[in-house]
């Protein structure tokens, strides 16, 4: 994986100006034919997910309170589980985004949506929908890839410091909400630019420390404590469903933009940027999971990754409708529409984290019978001085 400018076949270099701006408008027509054909129907869906959403939740927490119970602490784990992952993805997520703004319902409004995360719902929907939808896969731009933690292009510099990639990986993903609210305020870059007692900073990391405070009393303290001898059960039940939560949204999100495959862009190259090529970028930079509905709903359509990025305030509900219509034009304009099963899709994204975490060219380059001399050359990169590591990268990128 390297931005595509880069690249020794570029996959749109077929394309002319005219041809992409007719696609930009081709995609238009798709957009507004959704738009005026909005309804009573999308709206009894959204209500009905959010209906069943706090009807599980509620029963889920009721099982809970005889959580010392075994089959009552797994029931009811299951069930907050899949109500916490309803409520992130296919309902916060999506009311996040306007979608359903049209429909003139106050509570279900992307003004007055407060979601169940960490992050405040105002501060994600600047981080997320102003600028990751805006400058999609856009190395130095789009945060969300990576979350600026990770190494996501061979064109980054290899430091020793990402062979622990794969492991803080991980841990983000476990604590997801976490990391992104931290996403949301820039807590890497304000450290590190020493910009901590910048006035604007403190107000909004009091918003995400009072966030974090609530959330935290609602699962850790009030329904624990509902739950009277069953509190470390019920506890214990809540922090589980939590990071189920977190690994499932996470997993959904890296399969968007990160499995192989996905292209990356330079900053420079969306100087000028048109509506068709703004299209084309958002086509290239993203990939689908294919599966059932019950899988699409539980990703919040996010298994729509493609369409969802081409129009983010369309009903999600609607994205299975104009996919294939999306994949037609992918076929007609020769481009590549990435889709695979999920599990294929977290393979492919989690390969690319273990292997952007080791030297350009060091895993191509490595058999199991060379496997101890590669170790050692591994060690003298990550422990020499950095002439010795230059020679030995480039020495490694030569023989690939």
């Amino acid at each position: 994986m390297t931005v595509i400018q880069k690249k020794p076949d570029n996959p749109i270099a077929h394309l002319t100006a005219e041809d992409i701006e007719l696609l930009g408008k081709q995609l238009d027509a798709i957009r507004q034919s959704v738009i005026d054909t909005r309804g009573e129907d999308d709206a009894r869906y959204i209500r009905t997910v959010i209906d069943v959403h706090r009807k599980l939740e509620l029963g889920s927490r009721a099982v809970l309170l005889a959580s010392g119970f075994p089959p009552a602490w797994v029931l009811g784990t299951i069930g907050l589980s899949v109500a916490k992952i309803l409520e992130n993805m296919e309902i916060g997520h999506n009311i996040l985004h306007g979608q359903w703004d049209w429909m003139r319902d106050p509570k279900i409004h992307s003004t007055t949506w407060e979601w169940d995360m960490a992050s405040p719902a105002e501060q994600w929907k600047h981080s997320h929908n102003q600028l990751h939808h805006t400058y999609t896969n856009v190395l130095g731009k789009d945060n969300d890839l990576g979350y600026g933690i990770m190494r996501v292009d061979e064109d980054q510099k290899w430091v020793p410091a990402y062979l622990l990639q794969p492991l803080w990986s991980f841990v983000n993903a476990c604590f997801f909400e976490y990391g992104i609210a931290a996403y949301d305020l820039e807590l890497g870059k304000v450290v590190a630019t020493g910009q901590t007692k910048d006035p604007e900073f403190r107000r909004r990391a009091k918003e995400v420390l009072g966030k974090i405070g609530r959330q935290v009393r609602k699962d850790y303290v009030i329904h624990p404590l509902l739950s009277g001898p069953n509190f470390v059960p019920t506890l214990a039940a809540n922090f589980v469903a939590n990071v189920v939560r977190n690994l499932w949204s996470n997993s959904v999100i890296l399969c968007g933009h990160f499995p192989e495959g996905v292209e990356t862009f330079e900053k420079k190259s969306i100087d000028g940027e048109t509506k068709g090529e703004w299209y084309v970028r958002q086509m290239l930079g993203s990939a689908n999971i294919s599966g059932s509905k019950a899988m699409h709903i539980m990703t919040g359509n996010l298994s729509h990754q493609i369409e969802h990025h081409l129009f983010p305030d369309l009903p999600s509900n609607r994205y299975a409708e104009i996919a294939p219509q999306v994949k037609a034009l992918f076929d007609e304009y020769g481009l590549n529409y990435h889709s695979a099963p999920l599990h294929k899709q977290v393979y492919s994204a989690w390969h690319k984290i273990f292997r952007l975490s080791l030297p350009n060219g060091w895993l191509d380059n490595t058999t199991p019978k060379n496997l101890p001399s590669q170790l050692v050359k591994l060690w003298k990169m990550s422990t020499g001085s950095k002439a010795t590591r230059r020679r030995l990268l480039k020495a490694e990128m030569a023989a690939a």
